[in-house]
């Protein structure tokens, strides 16, 4: 009798280890996908919230193929656990297909979380901004084969080989703003954060109100452990876009990590969680593993009232 039991117990740790494996393959089939469709999305001249539609878009597609194989696998588990025991009988399979619903959620954040983990092409989209106004285009041709020639080595992460360009866009034409602020982001990428902060200057001059240079500039400043300029700098972008989830999220991180003021770190990082759940933006996972990270942190301290006392003033439900 132990023995079949033990039999038994074994035998239903195999199954349940190959469907997990055909399930894990699905995932990553279904997200790879995810990815290339995703990877095709033109960023040229669109805000962040019609790129996350887009890439929402992406994802919906495959969230009910997603769900359909894992009831269908949950079927078939029961099955073979009960060892071909049971009658013949027909399976009727309920797919939610409302976006809204608890059920959808669950099969679309599933793939979202993977596809931030693995899809190098959702983070180059979400972190795109190329919308244009004025001064952010230059007329000047030579700037513009400089600044395309900028790109192509950026792209290829040769940094230097794309500062050495962007500075010959600038060169050309001074009142480039987008040659200025891929100068910033090429001079953060090798820790230069002084010319960094210097280029996102010249653009701010240029547009006082250009979204990517404030938000950039805002992080040199972090790194540089001025934590008061990085503050200030979000705070002048959530005057021009009070709705813009990255104020929330860099104010989020920098009391929380930097400033030690947990309570504060916790209340914006709820803020940005909710801009991004409602902007349909993929970086709201970023913002779910940071509220994670502060509640294992608060419940050290014994602080897990105040922890979701902040929750519900965000109207996010508390952990039970």
């Amino acid at each position: 009798m132990k023995t079949r039991l033990l039999f038994l117990l074994i035998f239903s740790c195999i199954i349940a280890s190959a469907q997990e494996n055909k399930a894990n393959q699905l995932l990553k089939e279904l997200s790879n996908d995810a990815c290339n469709c995703i990877d095709s999305i033109n960023t040229r001249n669109k805000t962040k919230e019609q790129i996350a539609s887009e890439i929402a878009k992406c994802i919906d597609a495959r969230v009910v193929a997603l769900q359909l194989s894992s009831k269908l696998r949950a079927i078939d588990l029961g099955k073979e656990t009960n060892n071909g025991k049971e009658k013949k009988a027909s399976v009727n399979i309920s797919i939610n297909t409302n976006k809204s619903s608890d059920e959808y959620k669950k099969y679309y954040y599933q793939l979202e979380r993977y596809l931030m983990d693995s899809c190098k092409a959702i983070k180059n989209c979400v972190s795109a901004n190329d919308i244009e106004n004025e001064k952010s285009v230059s007329k000047n041709q030579d700037a513009l084969e400089w600044y395309s020639k900028g790109l192509k080595e950026y792209n290829a992460e040769h940094y230097n080989g794309a500062i050495t360009l962007f500075q010959q866009a600038v060169i050309a034409d001074s009142t480039f703003a987008f040659a200025w602020d891929n100068l910033g982001i090429c001079y953060r990428k090798i820790n230069d954060f002084d010319n960094a902060i210097a280029a996102y200057k010249r653009s701010l001059a240029i547009d006082p109100k250009g979204l990517m240079p404030l938000q950039n500039i805002a992080v040199a400043y972090r790194y540089k452990k001025e934590y008061k300029n990085a503050i200030d700098a979000y705070m002048r972008l959530s005057e021009i876009d009070q709705n813009n989830p990255e104020v929330y999220y860099g104010l989020g991180e920098t009391y929380t990590f930097y400033v030690n003021d947990i309570e504060k770190g916790l209340d914006n990082m709820c803020k940005a969680y909710n801009l991004y759940v409602a902007h349909s933006s993929p970086y709201r996972t970023d913002a779910e593993k940071i509220i994670s990270s502060i509640y294992n942190e608060m419940k050290k301290q014994n602080k897990l009232e105040r922890f979701n006392e902040i929750l519900k003033a965000n109207h996010i439900n508390p952990v039970q």
